[in-house]
């Protein structure tokens, strides 16, 4: 029996799609995606505001890759809704670009000899960091949006770092091949313009025993275009209101509205999974614990309710790139709150719940967030009380913040400089 070629010898691989053309269109579009990828997920870290205190930051030792960090706006108040909805369904969206680019570079993975100077060894290096980079941010970003924490430790620190580490790779990598994918790109334009272009590269994508084509160039990169479309029909709908949502069937939370009444639209987390108990929610039982610069306030749902109500109409956006549509709440506002206990002026606040499972039991706000007037410790939603899913008896809601730091089950708010 004749022996079967090794990965390493050119004749393994055959398809004849393969070739320096396809693969720069692949690297074009991935250029524009990963780049688009990578800022948008700096935004989405940087409205954790991880800068303040410990308690929303599950990224220790960041150092000088924290240089960009600021004090997250309020304004406009769909702002986290964009960024992150761009975040999250672009990166599904690229999927397919992503591995028919790794599948049209595959052979290169094997060339021998591994490193044929220093200037080979490192470009080989930056491709195995780019290669398992990407493989490492995608699978990881997949698996937060569809809520399986299958991964060890946190998701946060494992997701910035290796977006670090994959962008260092990609524009080392970018900055190596721009040339070649600006050449090839330029001979296919003119190509289907009628002109003679210019000889297929001859490098290790090019198989040397080509097998008889199923499918031309062309009718792959409408295989991967029709794939990547595709995803983005079953997955942009949670970003948005109305028949648009029900589009999202591959989503966590796309979808119609669950349930009916004021308290219909999506949750995270419900009441019984965090551990929330009806006996600590009590009318009886719940205090809302204000600590500041005066001293300690204890206040009853009732006497909430007795202080002076204001609205807003503002979403929920997620990490996992998912949005309700605007609802309307009406609470205290938390710079009242605020002035409660001797700060006139609004200042970070450290809010706690009584949720018992779970990441961001306790989260903190900047002061900018508590003096936007739209910032509320809501009691009511939709003109009802909210429902225990929904955080009864009181939770936070402001304007362009992640949907985590909304925080449900109020129980503890600590004013100060944190």
């Amino acid at each position: 029996m004749r022996d079967l070629p090794l990965p390493t010898s050119p004749g393994f691989w055959r398809s004849p799609v393969r070739g320096t053309r396809f693969t720069s269109v692949l690297g074009l579009v991935l250029l524009v995606g990963i780049t688009v990828l990578f800022v948008t997920g700096l935004l989405s870290y940087a409205a954790y505001n991880p800068g303040l205190a410990s308690v929303n930051d599950k990224t220790p030792d960041k150092g000088l890759l924290g240089f960009y960090l600021f004090s997250w706006p309020t304004h406009p108040y769909w702002l986290y809704r964009l960024t992150q909805g761009v975040h999250v369904t672009l990166g599904i969206t690229l999927i397919p670009v992503l591995l028919a680019k790794l599948w049209s570079v595959v052979p290169k993975l094997f060339t021998l000899p591994p490193a044929r100077s220093l200037a080979h060894a490192l470009e080989r290096i930056s491709l195995l960091l780019l290669v398992g980079g990407a493989l490492f941010e995608f699978v990881t970003g997949v698996l937060n949006v569809q809520l399986d924490y299958i991964f060890p430790g946190s998701f946060y620190p494992l997701h910035f770092y290796g977006a670090w580490v994959f962008f260092g790779a990609f524009v080392a990598h970018t900055v190596l091949k721009t040339p070649t994918v600006v050449r090839n790109v330029r001979q296919m334009r003119e190509e289907r313009r009628g002109g003679q272009g210019g000889q297929e590269e001859a490098d290790a994508l090019v198989s040397p025993r080509p097998e008889p084509p199923t499918v031309s160039r062309r009718g792959a990169l409408w295989l991967v275009g029709g794939a990547s479309l595709l995803l983005f029909g079953t997955t942009a709908g949670r970003g948005f209101d109305g028949f648009l949502r029900r589009t999202a069937v591959l989503a966590p939370h796309g979808g119609p509205e669950p349930g009916s009444g004021p308290g219909a639209f999506q949750i995270n987390k419900t009441a019984a999974y965090a551990g929330i108990r009806a006996v600590d929610t009590s009318d009886e039982a719940w205090r809302l614990v204000l600590t500041g610069r005066t001293g300690t306030v204890r206040l009853t749902r009732a006497q909430l309710l007795a202080m002076e109500q204001h609205g807003a109409a503002l979403p929920i956006a997620c990490v996992e790139g998912w949005s309700t549509s605007d609802q309307r709440w009406r609470g205290v506002r938390l710079r009242d709150l605020a002035a409660l206990v001797g700060h006139e002026e609004p200042t970070d606040v450290f809010v706690e719940s009584l949720q018992q499972r779970g990441a961001f039991r306790r989260t903190a706000l900047r002061a900018n967030q508590v003096a936007d007037p739209r910032s509320l410790l809501a009691l009511h939603v939709n003109g009802a009380p909210l429902t225990p899913d929904h955080g009864y008896p009181a939770r936070v809601i402001v304007p362009a913040a992640p949907g985590v730091l909304n925080t449900k089950w109020v129980a503890r708010m600590t004013f100060g400089d944190l």
